[in-house]
This record gives structure tokens, sequence and C-alpha cells, in this order.
């Protein structure tokens, strides 16, 4: 990895897998206190697709009040903690999608946010594959063509843990955003979560040769234990720069999962060996 990213501000911090200890409308300021300028979320509003316009202004205002960009955030998913992994497929969630879409803009045109993750959920008993996936495709279609009012792209990731999601594969992910895109709507990409990819059994240095000038974005964690970089054995130094030298022109985000205490000592230590 080039010396670039040897410091915080060369990424983008989840704030949704890091810094869980807090609150988060905490969240931001402790962030900017850890030396980063750029923040993504995944939705911040507790499952709710429709959160009021005082609960939106008290999450603009901690990233305002911190002093942080917001680069990227998840459409409404569904009760995560519950186990759902989107509401794109869930035939049912339509209009709650609908709404939760229009929020999302919103928020966008507010904060100057233009990636929007869309997680597309599980397999559900007693709904059709075919159907979960013409309801997704519909999703996708709506959200892309609402979030380029703002010059947003919709995101679309494989997702490791969670056997009935069906997209557990780059390929996966890149299959349904060209069913999109055939359609009409150019701007939805695949989220290349380096991460779920491996995980989940694709060969990550073979996609990189051959779609990364494609990625709307990375993101980054170690194997195993989704931990910090250097606490697995994946070479993302080597997949990043190689991402970069192929065409990616996006950002990195960091989506590990770590105590606060320790989660960001591997980048005193990439600095010192810089």
């Amino acid at each position: 990895m080039s010396q670039a990213f040897t410091s915080p501000t060369s990424y983008i911090l989840n704030c949704s897998t890091l810094l869980t200890e807090l609150p988060v409308l905490e969240r931001a300021q402790a962030a900017k206190d850890a030396g980063f300028d750029e923040v993504e979320f995944w939705w911040p509003f507790d499952g709710n697709p429709t959160p009021t316009s005082a609960e939106v202004d008290e999450f603009i205002d901690s990233l305002d009040s911190a002093g942080v960009a917001l680069k990227g955030l998840n459409l409404w998913a569904g009760n995560m903690a519950a186990g759902d992994r989107g509401m794109v497929s869930i035939i049912g969630a339509e209009e709650d999608f609908a709404a939760n879409v229009a929020i999302v803009v919103e928020i966008g045109r507010r904060t100057g946010c233009r990636a929007f993750n869309a997680l597309y959920g599980l397999r559900t008993d007693g709904q059709d594959a075919a159907g979960q996936d013409a309801t997704a495709a519909a999703n996708l279609a709506l959200a892309a063509g609402k979030v380029a009012e703002i010059g947003g792209t919709v995101l679309v990731e494989p997702v490791s843990g969670a056997e009935a999601y069906p997209l557990k594969r780059y390929a996966d992910a890149a299959e349904v955003v060209g069913r999109v895109r055939a359609d009409g709507p150019e701007n939805i990409a695949v989220l290349a979560d380096f991460y779920h990819m491996h995980v989940n059994g694709d060969d990550v240095p073979a996609v990189i040769e051959a779609d990364a000038a494609n990625f709307g974005h990375i993101q980054i964690a170690d194997a195993e234990g989704r931990g910090a970089p250097g606490t697995g054995s994946l070479p993302l130094r080597d997949w990043i720069d190689r991402a970069y030298s192929l065409g990616y022109t996006g950002s990195v985000a960091l989506e590990y999962k770590q105590d606060r205490a320790t989660a960001f000592d591997w980048l005193d230590r990439a600095a010192q060996t810089a």
C-alpha cells in the first residue's frame, strides 16, 4: 500500500461497525477525534424506514458539528438486529421502501452524500424467488432514478454470514446490477466488499483484475474474524493498490469490527513502517 494509505484521512470510517460503544449521534465526533474526515453509516434509525424530520435533523447535526463528511449511507435494511439484511427484494415492503428512498435523497441533498448501499434482502418463506428478484429490480430502478436527481449512485453488495442472502459472490451482485442497467438506470454499481467476497469463496484478486474499474465502492476488513487490517491473513494493501492501478477511482471504507481502544492501532503501525 502506498504512503497515502497510512493515514486516517485516506479512508472512510464506517460508524456502524466501528465506535459502536457510543450512541449513534456521538460517533461522528469520535471519528473526527480519531483523525477521520469522512464517514459512512448503515441506516442509523433503528430499523425505522421513515424517521421524523427531527430525528433526521439530529443525525445531520451530529455530522455538521463534528465537521465530517457523510460519504456513504445504507438504505433502510429492515431490523438488522433481528436478522434482516435488506428490504429491496421483500415483496410487500415496496411502499415503505419508496418512502425511505425519499428520505435518503433528502439526507443526500443536505449532506452531499452520493453513495447509497441497498442491501438486497433474504430469501423469504412464502415468497417466490423470481418474484423477489422482480421486486428487487423494480425497487433498485426506483432508487436509482430518485438518487440520480442529486447525482447519486445505488450500490449492491455480496454479503456473508446470512445463508438466505442470495448475493454471495461478486458475480451475483454484478448480475443484479446488469439486470437493472438493462432497463435504463446507469447509476448503479457493485460494492466490492473484499471481506465478504473472500469469506464467500470469491477469488478476490481475479475479480479485481477483471472488474476493478467498474467497482462502485470498496470496503475492507481482515479475515478471519472481520477485524482490522493485520488481524488476519488478507493482503488488503496489495488488493487496494491493484484496484487503483487498474482504474478504480472511488474510496476505501473501513467496515471491520473491533473495540474502540484498539481499532486504529494498525494505522500507527503502518505509518511507522511506510
